[in-house]
């Protein structure tokens, strides 16, 4: 099971601790709280975080020459409470020698439909698409 802990700094404002004791700031969406990261974005990041890592293992064990990963994610939020995301698009930009596009195609659709635990779960309330950048690298 996995645990993590939020922590209240002051005014609006927390620290996440998560189980092997890293941290990150937290604080409200108004102007005055930008000293952390907004708790709805944090999802984001953690989609794009937990499908990059799967992304790059898949790659490497196909013995692609990666040399560079670069996953932004865009979500669309409902206009009222809860403000939920309905549609997430997450871009891959993926730079090295020789990459195969079939290998990288595959590496992403295995991470969002059988690896990634946080696009497993959002899945059943947003809509996930993704595009797919290669950068060839010369040398």
């Amino acid at each position: 099971m996995a645990e993590v802990q939020i922590k209240w700094l002051e005014k609006r404002q927390f620290v996440g601790i998560d189980s092997t004791r890293h941290s990150v700031v937290i604080s409200g969406t108004g102007p005055e709280d930008s000293v952390g990261m907004k708790p709805a974005e944090l999802l984001l990041i953690a989609l794009g975080a937990c499908s990059a890592f799967d992304v790059l293992d898949i790659l490497e064990k196909k013995r692609q020459k990666v040399t560079g990963l670069e996953v932004r994610v865009q979500g669309e939020q409902d206009p009222d409470p809860p403000w939920a995301f309905r549609r997430i698009h997450v871009i891959y930009r993926v730079r090295g020698r020789g990459l195969s596009p079939k290998a990288v195609e595959d590496a992403v659709r295995l991470s969002e439909e059988k690896y990634c635990s946080v696009s497993a779960t959002v899945r059943g309330v947003a809509g996930i698409t993704h595009t797919i950048e290669l950068m060839e690298e010369e040398g």
